[in-house]
């Protein structure tokens, strides 16, 4: 065989092996960047038409639902929904507000969000304390936090897997205005980013208390766990792609071996 044909005979073997470890790589990381069914709507008829007026009286909402509530002007108002590892939540809430003739000033209103621990959890970004003028019919809020960890170290403010409290309330109003009646509409979506906040130490159990509304929730599959994440499919194409690599490149650069016989010795 001459070295023009085992050259050639050598590149083809890598170019397989290499197209091999893409298709199968590729495949890993499609499936690794699958969107999670919890950010899609829940489409359940039974959204909560009220709110808890505590942490332990707060309404169960489920990610996708539209909540809404009537109440008055000065009431803090409670949902709590379950949110799991790798999710990066979004609540979005919109008051509408009495007459603007029978107000007497604007308004400032505000949405927290707490963990199972009750720590309040800051948001990364929206609008978190919106001012309706006199005038206005409506104010928008909104908070993005940060994403889920399955676990963290005790000292951190990490958001964790469990319950979580949704706050809202008016901060700031005209003693002539309290008690005027608005209704309160709430939304929350999570976007699934996956095992890159995925943490070792992961709880044993998610932050849900015992007792109260909020006792047993949990997403609508379940709890992930802690230990599974789409680090693993990650690991898997990378050695995958390595080894590949590693027995081309050893098919490169092993030679044509021992001469055939006939062949005289050099030197």
């Amino acid at each position: 065989m001459s070295d023009t044909t085992r050259y050639a005979r050598i590149t083809r073997t890598v170019r397989r092996a290499a197209t091999v470890g893409l298709l199968v790589g590729g495949g890993l990381l499609g499936v690794a960047a699958s969107p999670s069914p919890s950010a899609s709507p829940s489409g359940d008829p039974k959204a909560p038409t009220e709110a808890g007026t505590a942490f332990r009286t707060a309404t169960p909402v489920k990610l996708g639902q539209e909540a809404t509530a009537e109440a008055s002007t000065g009431d803090y108002l409670y949902w709590v929904l379950p949110l799991d590892a790798g999710q990066r939540p979004t609540v979005q809430a919109s008051v509408t507000l009495p007459a603007a003739a029978g107000r007497h000033a604007s308004s400032t209103w505000q949405l927290d969000v707490y963990d199972g621990l009750r720590r309040r959890q800051p948001c990364t970004y929206g609008t978190q304390t919106g001012t309706a003028a006199k005038d206005a019919a409506t104010v928008e809020l909104s908070c993005t936090l940060r994403p889920v960890h399955s676990g963290a170290d005790q000292w951190s403010n990490d958001p964790l897997p469990g319950a979580y409290y949704i706050r809202l309330t008016v901060t700031d109003l005209a003693p002539e205005d309290l008690g005027q009646p608005v209704r309160a509409r709430l939304r929350a979506e999570a976007k699934d980013v996956g095992g890159a906040y995925a943490a070792d130490n992961a709880l044993a159990k998610p932050l849900v208390p015992g007792s109260g509304t909020a006792s047993g929730i949990a997403p609508d599959g379940g709890w992930s766990g802690g230990w599974w994440s789409d680090r693993w499919l990650w690991t898997a194409a990378g050695g995958l792609l390595a080894a590949l690599a590693g027995i081309g490149g050893y098919r490169l650069t092993r030679g044509a071996g021992r001469p055939g016989r006939g062949v005289p010795p050099t030197g």
